[in-house]
This record gives structure tokens, sequence and C-alpha cells, in this order.
């Protein structure tokens, strides 16, 4: 018997009615039971339409299941809108068509057939059969027109049936749960291959494109998409219930791909000469090398992976270097060929990134886990930064004209997006606070300016004020033309990752 409810019959009525397969039922609701998965489709709808023949007055009724010319009992309102009642005269509309939610994957591609195609592909690569340490990982995602509420992941109950089938458990004498070994099984559906492209134009800022992403159309960016979209203008736009779709998804290729490993560390920045991240402008690059290519460089080749993906806690102007104890980063190498090493292993490669260039140095490298990793962004706003600059002035100056800047304390900022940004980020006023400042007379046009701030202040356009879109700005506070010559961060105060020991 499945595990439903007598509050789940007009549920299950409005998704048969809707087109819903039996699979999808139970997902939408949230049978958790996974053994009710594995049963066949035929009996999975069978069970679920039985459900709808169920007394309430008697939840432990157990009769026969319906003849082939099924009777349903028709909801009824009542007066008062409320509790809906059963009667015999009406059939439910069970569709022997293509499933609306899973466009088929559930219906068609969870048998034994399939199965032994997937599993053929997979361990085709291995010498053994029974040493195969084998997890299979669904990657996959449907998008369901119309539907935005809670139910069982899409992608866990195809993974349960393919895991738990017999063809499967024949060919493997034990698995590892925590392997790193994926398998990803894709699908596509033409016919339904433009339902994205509204939510691209509707929550463009969603949909970004990444150097290492084949498509804008990421899980993430979707989920991220669908939270952020009104269900008004939604459903102006799919039709609910959906449209019962023509054709079935076709599968692709099986890929296999090792789990991403991630490193993380910090960096120190000495040339005013190097970006973070490869600069280029119209399709053309300005300067060779970056910060990210030089630690990923002999990273990927000691990993052997496939590619990268790198993050930081901030990132800094290509003149402006990062000293101190270094700015964090993380990096997630894709599709490593191999993952494992070990501390001395891992200082070595640290050594080898810092011989390879003197622009760079990197500190406290280590393997972390993909949880881990969220910790660099945590708060981000709440953290502080430490720089020095040194200032140019117009108005010739003494030691006494600097005495003012060291008694500001926590001075709020407006900040309108920079100029120089303005074509990368959005245009908004950010206000920041400047926790607190000192500075060092050089000579009577020129003197070293130290700042605690919030992070994500524009220091740059606070000393010069970014023709009036920073207020205040040092321009205004010690009313003079005064301009930033150079910049250097000096600290950023980000408990992550751990400090290792040398």
């Amino acid at each position: 018997m499945l595990s439903l409810k007598e509050k789940d019959r007009p549920i299950i009525r409005k998704l048969l009615d809707a087109g819903c397969c039996g699979r999808c039922v139970l997902r939408f609701c949230c049978v958790g039971k996974y053994s009710s998965y594995q049963l066949s489709i035929e009996v999975c709808v069978a069970l679920v339409v039985r459900m709808l023949f169920l007394r309430s007055s008697d939840p432990t009724q157990t009769e026969d299941p319906p003849s082939k010319k099924l009777k349903l009992e028709t909801l009824q309102a009542g007066d008062d809108g409320g509790t809906e009642t059963l009667t015999a005269n009406a059939e439910p509309k069970v569709q022997s068509e293509i499933c609306v939610a899973c466009l088929g994957v559930l219906q068609d591609f969870c048998d034994q057939s399939y199965t032994t195609q997937v599993i053929i592909e997979v361990l085709f690569i291995f010498p053994k059969l029974h040493q195969s340490y084998i997890l299979l990982l669904d990657n996959f995602m449907l998008i369901t027109p119309g539907v935005k509420i809670q139910a069982v992941q899409f992608g866990l109950i195809f993974l349960l049936i393919i895991f738990q089938s017999s063809v499967l458990k024949s060919y493997m004498s034990f698995c590892i749960p925590q392997s790193g070994f994926e398998v990803s099984v894709g699908f596509t559906h033409a016919e339904t291959d433009g339902d994205c492209h509204f939510l691209a134009t509707t929550c463009s800022d969603c949909f970004k494109p990444t150097k290492n992403k084949a498509s804008v159309f990421t899980r993430m960016a979707v989920v991220k998409a669908l939270e952020k979209i009104s269900d008004q203008k939604f459903l102006s736009n799919y039709p609910c219930p959906p449209v019962h779709p023509a054709t079935r998804c076709t599968p692709l290729d099986t890929t296999l791909l090792h789990a991403s490993v991630f490193i993380a560390g910090r960096y120190n920045k000495f040339s005013r000469e190097l970006p973070q991240t490869p600069w280029v402008i119209d399709g053309e690059r300005r300067m060779e090398g970056s910060v990210e290519e030089l630690i990923a460089g002999p990273l990927l080749s000691s990993f052997r992976a496939d590619g990268f993906n790198f993050s930081s806690s901030g990132r800094e102007d290509v003149d402006v270097r990062t000293l101190g104890n270094g700015r964090p980063f993380a990096m997630e190498l894709l599709n490593p060929h191999r993952a494992r090493f070990n501390k001395a292993e891992i200082r070595q490669l640290q050594e080898t990134i810092n011989t390879s260039s003197d622009k760079i140095r990197v500190r406290d490298l280590q393997i972390v886990t993909r949880e881990a990793m969220g910790r660099m962004k945590e708060g981000e706003e709440e953290k502080t930064k430490t720089y020095s600059a040194l200032i140019w002035t117009k108005k010739p100056i003494t030691h006494t004209d600097l005495d003012f800047i060291k008694n500001i304390k926590e001075l709020k900022v407006d900040q309108k997006t920079p100029l120089r940004v303005l074509h990368r980020r959005p245009l908004a006023v950010r206000q920041r606070v400047i926790h607190s400042m000192s500075a060092s007379f050089l000579d009577t046009h020129h003197f070293k300016l130290q700042l605690h701030t919030q992070a994500g202040t524009y220091i740059k356009e606070f000393v010069h004020g970014d023709f009036g879109r920073t207020k205040p700005n040092l321009c205004a506070l010690m009313d003079s033309e005064v301009d930033i010559l150079e910049l250097d961060v000096e600290s950023v105060d980000v408990d992550w990752p751990p400090a290792v020991p040398e």
C-alpha cells in the first residue's frame, strides 16, 4: 500500500487530471517511501487511482483494485466551498499519454532495458566488473511549467530506481556511497527547449554566463529565477495545468566524471600590472597573465583536471597590490583524474606556485569541502579591510592640515556605482562605513592615508569623489582637489581558510 493520506485525495485527482504519471503524483504528494517508486509504472498508477476509492470513514479499508472501466467518485464542493466529498459517477482522467511533469523520463527510462544500457556504458571503463566502485549520481533536472510546490526531488527518484534495479545489482558486488565517481544521465526535450527563455528575459540577473558553463541555464540559475518570479507573472507565460507534450524526452550520452576537488588558500599580489582574472575587453585580451591563471596552472597539471572555477573574498584592481596575510581564495577543479594528495604534496604544490612567478605568493594552501567554501562568502559585507594609499593634493598642505583625519570615526559614505565599473554592475547607491583613518605627511603635496573600512567600499572613489557620485569624499573633507596615486590592500579580515603551519 502506498503511504498516501486522506488529505492527498484532491491533490491526486488534480494531478491525474493535469496529466501527471503515477510516479510524479507520488513525488508531489511528498511520498518518501522509495520502495513505492520501484513499482512498475502501471502498478503505480493503479494504486494511486485506488486511493481515490478508499472511504474516508475507514482509512484501513482495503478494497480490491478497480476494474478496467474505472468509476471514480466526483468531487462536489459543499455549500461553503469547503470539504470535498466523493460520489460514484465520474471517471478520473487517467492519462496514458506523456507525463506533463517528467516528460516521460519516469515512465519510459526506468525499466530494465534502459538501466542495462546505462550500466553497460558505466562498466565498460572497468577491467574487473566486480571490483567496480560505482555511485550513480544523477545531475539531471527537468523544469516543470506551472508547478512551484514542494516535492520529492526528480533526480533522486530516477537515481533510486536505476540504482536499486536487479540489473545493476547483478553486475556489482558492493557499492561505496561516498564515492567521488559521478555518472551524469542527461535528457533533452526539443518541444519545451524554449521554456527557460522567458525566465531569462524576466530574471536576467539570474542567468549570467560563466567561462566553464556551456549554457546559462544551470540548475541553480533556474531555481533562483523560480524563487524570484511572482506567481502572476509566471502564469502569464506558462499555462496551468501544463499543455500535454506530444513527444518524450530523448536521452543524451551518459557522462562519467570524477567529483570536483576544492582547493583554498590565501594569495598576495605584488604587481601593479596583474589582473586577478583574465582582462578581456570587447573580445581582446589587454594584459598577459592573471592571479587565477598563475595559481591554476600548477594545480591543473598536478590534479590533471579538465578545468577550474576561481572565487575569492573580493577582488583588487589591476594596479592594486594585496599585501599582509593575503586574500582568501578557493578554486574548484573540474573532473580531476587525481584527487588525493597528502599534506607534504600540497606543501610542494604551494612551493611550485610560489617559485613559478615573483608576481604572486600563496599561503595556507589546502584541500577543503564544497560546504566549507561557503564560509568565505558568509557575512561578506560585515567584514572589514585595511588599506594604505599614496595621496596627491593640488593645494599645498602641512602636518596640521592632516590632523582632523585621525578624528574621523564610523563615517557613513553613500557610493553610487562608480563610472569605471558601471558597464558590469547595476546602478545603485550603496552605503558603506569608513571605520577609521590616519594620515602620514610626506611633503607639501603628498601624504600616506591608512583606512579601515567595511568590505565593499570603493576606496579610489572615496578619495577623488567620482564626480560627486561618492558623498562625502576626501576632496570635500579637505576642501581641495585630491587624487590617489597608489593603493595597497593591507589585510582582508576573513577568518578562513584555517592557517597551515609552515
